[in-house]
C-alpha cells in the first residue's frame, strides 16, 4: 500500500552542520498493516513521516501510495499515486496525521464541531454556505459520543479550553474522520501522562482496527511497540535495520529489541527515554 524506495535526505548540504537523516531508506506497507516504529534519537522516525507528508522534499528515491478509484460500473481499481514530488497540500487527502505535541493538530481558537468541520471536508470542495449543518452537527455529536469523553456536549467549546489528552483524542479524530490511505502517529502520546497516554492508545487501536486503516506509529515506549500493531520496524542512522511481524514480534521482549539492536548496529541503544519507558 505504500512503497518507500531508497529515499535519501541530508539536512544543512555543505556545512559544518550537515546530517544524513535518511540513507537509502527502504519500506513497504500492506494494506491495514499496523507498524510500530522505534529507534534512538536522530535515527530518522520523525524524518520518515516528514518526508512522506511532504512537509521537506526528499533528495533521491521514490515514494509511493495506493488509492482507490470507482469505475463507471462501480468496481473498485487500484492505481498507483506517485508522491514523491507532490506538494505538501496536495497529499492531504491521502494521509491523516497526529503529532507529539497536542497543541499542533487543531485550531485552538476555534470551537470543537469547527475544528471537526476543518477535518471533515478535507479535500472537499468549498462554497459559500452555512459553516455547519444540522446534519453535520449530529454526525459530529456521534464521533465524539465514541471517545467516551463527554465531548460531545461541549461542541461549541473553544479547544484551547480543554486538556492536552482531551485535544490529542480530538486530533485522533480529526485524522481519521475522512478514513485516510495511511494514518501517521508521530510518538503521539510522549506528552501526556500516563493515565491519559493509555486512554489516547486504547483509543488509537479502536479507531484504527475499526476503520481498518493502515497505520504508522513511532514511539519511544518499546512495550507499546511489542504490544501493538503487527509488525515492528526499527530505524538506525536513516535505515530501517530489523523488521519483524507476526508469531516472532508477539514473542519479543525488551531484551530483545535491545540485544537486535547492538547486533545490527554495532553499538549500544542510546536513546533514554526509550530505557526507562
Amino acid at each position: 500500500m505504500l512503497k518507500i524506495n531508497h529515499v535519501c535526505k541530508t539536512f544543512n548540504i555543505g556545512t559544518i552542520n550537515e546530517k544524513k537523516a535518511l540513507t537509502n531508506l527502504n519500506l513497504e506497507l500492506n494494506d491495514e498493516d499496523f507498524v510500530t516504529v522505534i529507534g534512538g534519537n536522530g535515527a530518522g522516525k520523525s524524518t520518515m513521516l516528514n518526508m512522506i507528508a511532504g512537509v521537506y522534499p526528499i533528495d533521491a528515491g521514490i515514494i509511493m501510495i495506493d488509492d482507490m478509484i470507482f469505475t463507471k460500473d462501480g468496481e473498485e481499481n487500484k492505481i498507483d499515486i506517485n508522491l514523491s514530488r507532490m506538494p505538501e497540500h496536495a497529499r492531504a487527502k491521502y494521509l491523516g496525521r497526529v503529532f507529539q505535541d497536542p497543541m499542533k493538530g487543531t485550531a485552538a481558537g476555534m470551537e470543537i464541531q469547527e475544528n471537526l468541520a476543518l477535518a471533515y471536508r478535507r479535500g472537499k470542495r468549498r462554497g459559500l454556505r452555512w459553516g455547519i449543518l444540522k446534519d453535520e452537527k449530529e454526525f459530529y455529536y456521534d464521533k465524539l459520543k465514541m471517545l467516551g469523553l463527554g465531548l460531545e456536549d461541549r461542541m461549541t467549546t473553544r479547544v484551547d479550553l480543554l486538556s492536552g489528552g482531551q485535544r490529542q483524542a480530538i486530533t485522533l479524530l480529526m485524522a481519521t474522520m475522512q478514513n485516510p490511505r495511511l494514518l501517521m502517529l508521530d510518538e503521539h502520546t510522549a506528552a501526556l501522562d500516563p493515565k491519559t497516554a493509555k486512554t489516547v492508545l486504547e483509543l488509537t487501536q479502536k479507531m484504527i482496527t475499526e476503520n481498518n486503516l493502515t497505520t504508522l506509529m513511532v514511539t519511544h515506549n518499546m512495550k507499546d511497540a511489542i504490544r501493538l500493531g503487527n509488525r515492528l520496524v526499527m530505524m538506525h542512522e536513516g535505515q530501517v535495520i530489523f523488521d519483524v511481524a507476526g508469531e516472532e514480534k508477539k514473542n519479543l521482549k525488551v531484551a530483545d529489541l535491545m540485544q537486535k539492536f547492538e547486533e545490527a548496529s554495532g553499538g549500544e541503544f542510546a536513546n533514554d527515554r526509550m530505557i526507562l519507558s
